[in-house]
């Protein structure tokens, strides 16, 4: 048993010793004009990002937030933190909301809820339907 504890040892130290050279031939130095580019590109903001802060400007928008305890600077952060994907999604949600709601969709649900109820005998709404109790 000595002779098989003593060969995963020593594989082991190998595979060990092996990673931390792998990491460090893959360390490599960065350029300032590398940071000073990231650092650009990370302050430059897409369109999409713009356009959500400029709605948190909005005074409508930030009394309703107030309203429901969310704080404009909070939400300020939340949008800096999304990717440029995410805030082209989140604007394209926003553009495809209907602006007043869909009215339509409400009354259908509620219709098809009275119906369902009449059928079933707890209401009488509508005098076309005929009770399964």
């Amino acid at each position: 048993m000595k002779p098989f504890r003593r060969s995963v040892a020593l594989i082991t130290a190998a595979c060990l010793a092996s990673t931390g050279m792998l990491q460090s031939a893959l360390a490599t130095s960065i350029s300032t004009e590398q940071v000073a580019a990231a650092s650009l590109q990370a302050d430059a903001r897409s369109a999409d990002h713009q356009r959500l802060q400029a709605a948190l400007d909005r005074g409508d928008l930030a009394a309703a937030l107030q309203a429901r305890g969310v704080s404009t600077d909070e939400l300020r952060a939340r949008v800096n933190a999304l990717t440029d994907a995410e805030a082209a999604q989140l604007t394209a949600q926003i553009d495809a909301a209907p602006a007043g709601g869909d009215v339509l969709g409400v009354l259908f649900s509620i219709f098809v809820i009275l119906l369902v109820t009449d059928i079933l005998g707890f209401t009488k709404v509508f005098p076309f339907t005929r009770s399964i109790r």
